[in-house]
């Protein structure tokens, strides 16, 4: 097994990357190589996403690439993981012959057994139970320097219209307190000075252990954890934000001024055809209450357009809504029936087309609003932590509360702060959507 090398390709979310991370770490400890280039390894592992169709075309897309460097004798063999096996087993195994083994999202805790039957060109599909209590598994940290995910909870019960993740992911499981806030602890032994709280909908976090949500609980707890100092928080379903919940974000000093609130839509109608609960107004209540409460907050949210039944009318309400809430940074997405899920069968379609003009629509509203914010920090000290340099090294790179990972802007300054830890920057000006500056005095810890 010494010589053994596998390689592993992550795709998807957040939430797919830890059961990568734990994949990884599991083939460490049992002694297999960890490559990064597929290119002349023993085995890849795709860790797939089947959520809607760029996520699906970019996975098989992925095994095809693969596919040709082990017909040209570069690769032994091909497993694939995770969410599209998941969804579609006997596709994936009647179309793409190359793959060896596929494992389902109830069992990323088999890969070792997996690959060592695949190597051995012996039977390995594993497909364990998507609704069993969450593993506890090690990690081998592919983010940083200085932060990493927390995933608290598995799956979802909420069952919006368009949406399959529960049929994939199974249904909502919450991870004990104490195992949460264990691993957290690790990870902040290991360097992460941010934890990045996720799980598909974290607000819910306790109900089906506790009988209660636990979110401003387990926030009280981590905030304890001596060495971290930003708690982010992903992703917050509006009608479980409380009292409690809004009272610990607003004084709890570790946590970031930063919350990602998917509301995908603002129009009552649509929503109750997405099966969201609440309404718009709950919704708009909500927002202004946050503004008010929380001082500097920036808000994410994501958002769907051309639902089936979205009328000219609904998407100007969407529109007016945008530029007056003003909400700092969004995802949009045109609408994608996803088969088996209640949208696909809805009456009153909205071309493919329309949808899209609509999403690029709202995203020229939101870049205004973007840049408007960018405008804003100029002159400021942000505090930002340094996540590497730029690619001729000239400026280090950063994130400041405003920004989340892969998804907002990156902060770019000259300084002498090391990848992983806090700098004081002055914000001098915006370059390409992305903010510039300096450092100011040293280095923080």
């Amino acid at each position: 097994m010494a010589n053994e090398t596998v390689a592993l390709i992550s795709l998807g979310c957040a939430k797919n990357l830890v059961n990568s991370e734990q994949m990884l770490c599991l083939l460490s400890d049992a002694g297999y190589t960890l490559v990064p280039d597929p290119d002349g390894a023993d085995a890849v592992i795709i860790n797939t996403c089947g959520f809607i169709d760029a996520a699906k075309s970019e996975a098989i897309d992925n095994i095809l690439e693969m596919a040709q460097l082990k017909a040209a004798g570069r690769l032994r063999k091909i497993i694939v993981t995770g969410c599209l096996t998941e969804r579609y087993r006997e596709e994936v195994r009647a179309e793409l012959p190359e793959v060896d083994a596929l494992v389902g999202v109830g069992s990323f805790g088999e890969i070792v057994e997996v690959l060592r039957s695949t190597l051995a060109d012996a039977p390995a599909d594993r497909f364990g139970d998507r609704n069993a209590p969450v593993e506890e598994l090690g990690r081998y940290l592919t983010t940083g320097p200085g932060w990493a995910y927390l995933r608290i909870a598995e799956g979802c019960d909420n069952r919006c219209a368009y949406c399959a993740i529960p049929d994939i992911r199974g249904r909502f499981r919450s991870r004990p307190m104490e195992n949460v806030l264990a691993e957290a602890a690790d990870l902040v032994a290991a360097g992460c000075k941010e934890l990045i709280v996720i799980a598909q909908d974290i607000t819910r976090y306790g109900t089906d252990l506790y009988g209660a949500p636990r979110l401003a609980e387990l926030c009280r707890a981590l905030s304890k954890i001596e060495g971290l100092a930003w708690i982010r928080l992903h992703y917050l379903y509006p009608e479980l934000i409380d009292d409690e919940l809004i009272r610990e974000i607003a004084d709890n000093p570790k946590i970031v001024k930063y919350l990602d609130i998917p509301i995908q839509h603002i129009n009552s109608a649509i929503l109750k055809r997405m099966n969201r609960r609440g309404s718009g107004e709950m919704i708009r209540a909500l927002f202004a209450r946050l503004r008010r409460e929380i001082p500097g907050l920036v808000l994410r949210t994501s958002l769907i357009t051309g639902l089936p039944g979205e009328g000219e009318a609904e998407f100007e309400e969407l529109c007016d809504f945008l530029r007056q809430a003003r909400i700092e940074r969004a995802g949009v997405f045109p609408y994608s029936p996803e088969e088996g899920t209640p949208a696909a069968s809805m009456p009153d379609r909205v071309d493919s087309e329309t949808a899209q003009k609509r999403a690029e629509q709202i995203m020229a509203i939101q870049d205004r609003i973007m840049d408007d914010f960018n405008a804003s920090c100029v002159g400021k000290t942000l505090r930002v932590l340094c996540t590497g340099f730029d690619g001729d090294g000239a400026y280090r790179t950063g994130r400041s509360w405003a920004d989340s990972p892969d998804i907002d802007g990156t902060v770019y300054f000259e300084g002498d702060c090391l990848p992983g830890s806090f700098a004081d920057v002055r914000i001098t000006g915006v370059m390409d959507g992305e903010l510039t500056g300096e450092q100011e005095e040293g280095e923080l810890q």
